[in-house]
């Protein structure tokens, strides 16, 4: 009897120590899980907080996040379009970056295209009531604008939507209850309500309505995080706002800072001719992200490229310890150019540059002229070179001549009418190369 309690009391030992192993493996596994959701968690964050202005509602994003991660359910991230469908250049493409940025992390990107806002017309920004858009103008635009962000944009996890699908089917008592929401002061809290107001210059009823029917945008697709340009603040914080009133969990707003064009003073337009095109050729593009200056190097790293936080922290310290900053614009140059263009466009553009600019040499690969004659006077191919695009009129390449802006294999021209002969090859500007070749 002695040896069997003896026995019994063993098995029970062993038990309570199995027991506790077992919680301890338990324990030991949660907060390994633990760990790893919040370091995914933050290096999500860090993704989405990189190159942003600023970030509103981070804890509620957060929280999504981690159910994001835990659940495998990717997070709804709404986006508007705008109406008047502008040709992209990296200005604009610096949303559809961070977009992009977001889809690689497993999130949706749903597009909201306005066919019934953009009857109202957004008067952002505006110091009078914006022209609405026909229905056929928002269509045909939003064909364009889709083109466009495609571009970008990874298609099979990108979901377009009009909000004519909803805002089309509201009933009159419905729009009064989402208006009832919202206090004329408050609406009178945005600039260019107020700048307008205050100068008496009418404001239509209807225009209230257009920060508030894109707010239900928000409503109607579930909206988790909101991206916007600074000059949406109001309208996306209300979408936030009203996703409140009506028992939704809040959508986080999140704004991207406006981009500085080449010249690194003036916001990028091509009315100021300081931009890059996203459909510009591989050589321009790589040409002109060199001209940027290098105080916004580690700014077009954040805005136009796809870069991680950590590859950015590395940049950032080799160009403190003294890195030459043209050697890590080259690589900002590569890195942009191969977004839009393949491997071998981005090596040829790398290697024109190099040989071009850099050697100061004539590239062996140029674009071609053809003129009637092997031989004549600058003056008399002036009319063909401005058609071909390496001028803006004849007066212009004029003007760059005698302020000797214009070279023949090398050397300066000093008049329009010295002499070009087939074979020879011109440099008109700082970018432009053309080989003259007699027509056949």
């Amino acid at each position: 009897p002695q040896a069997a309690q003896i026995a019994k009391g063993s098995r029970r030992m062993k038990g309570d120590i199995d027991t506790m192993e077992d919680q301890n493996a338990k324990q030991q596994n949660t907060e390994q899980t633990s760990e790893h959701l919040q370091a995914q968690t933050e290096h999500q964050l860090r993704i989405i907080k990189q190159g942003a202005i600023e970030l509103i509602g981070e804890e509620d994003l957060k929280k999504k996040l981690e159910r994001s991660i835990l659940t495998g359910t990717p997070l709804n991230i709404k986006f508007g379009m705008d109406p008047s469908a502008p040709d992209l250049h990296l200005g604009h493409a610096v949303a559809l970056r961070k977009l992009r940025q977001l889809q690689a992390l497993g999130h949706t990107v749903i597009i909201i295209v306005g066919d019934f806002t953009g009857k109202i017309g957004d008067p952002t920004g505006k110091n009078k009531g914006r022209k609405a858009l026909s229905d056929a103008e928002v269509l045909r635009n939003a064909q364009t604008y889709q083109e466009q962000v495609f571009h970008i944009l990874d298609r099979e996890k990108t979901v377009v939507r009009y909000n004519g699908e909803w805002l089309e089917l509201l009933q009159l008592d419905k729009v009064l209850k989402l208006a009832s929401t919202i206090t004329v002061a408050r609406m009178l809290e945005r600039d260019d309500f107020q700048t307008r107001f205050r100068s008496n210059i009418p404001i239509g009823l209807h225009e209230f309505f257009y920060p508030l029917m894109q707010a239900y945008d928000s409503v109607e697709i579930h909206a988790d995080l909101e991206l916007g340009g600074t000059d949406q603040t109001f309208n996306v914080l209300m979408g936030r706002s009203l996703q409140k009133e009506l028992g939704q969990e809040p959508q986080a707003a999140l704004f991207m800072p406006i981009l500085e064009g080449i010249d690194g003073v003036e916001k990028m337009s091509k009315s100021l001719g300081n931009y890059i095109g996203i459909y510009e050729d591989a050589r321009s593009m790589f040409q002109k992200t060199m001209q940027i200056p290098d105080d916004m190097i580690i700014k077009y790293f954040e805005l136009t490229t796809d870069i991680l936080p950590e590859e950015l922290d590395q940049i950032s310290k080799e160009l403190e310890n003294g890195r030459n900053p043209r050697d890590i614009k080259m690589q900002l140059a590569e890195m942009v150019t191969s977004l839009y263009h393949t491997s071998a466009e981005t090596q040829e553009a790398k290697e024109f540059f190099i040989q071009a600019f850099s050697k100061k040499e004539i590239p062996d690969q140029v674009d071609t002229l053809p003129v009637p004659h092997g031989q004549g006077r600058l003056s008399e191919y002036i009319q063909l070179l401005v058609t071909a695009g390496y001028a803006s009129s004849g007066s212009e390449l004029r003007r760059m001549v005698a302020q000797g802006g214009v070279r023949k294999n090398g050397t300066r021209i000093d008049s329009v009418d010295d002499i070009v002969s087939s074979g020879d090859v011109l440099k008109i500007g700082k970018r432009r190369f053309v080989r003259i070749v007699e027509q056949e």
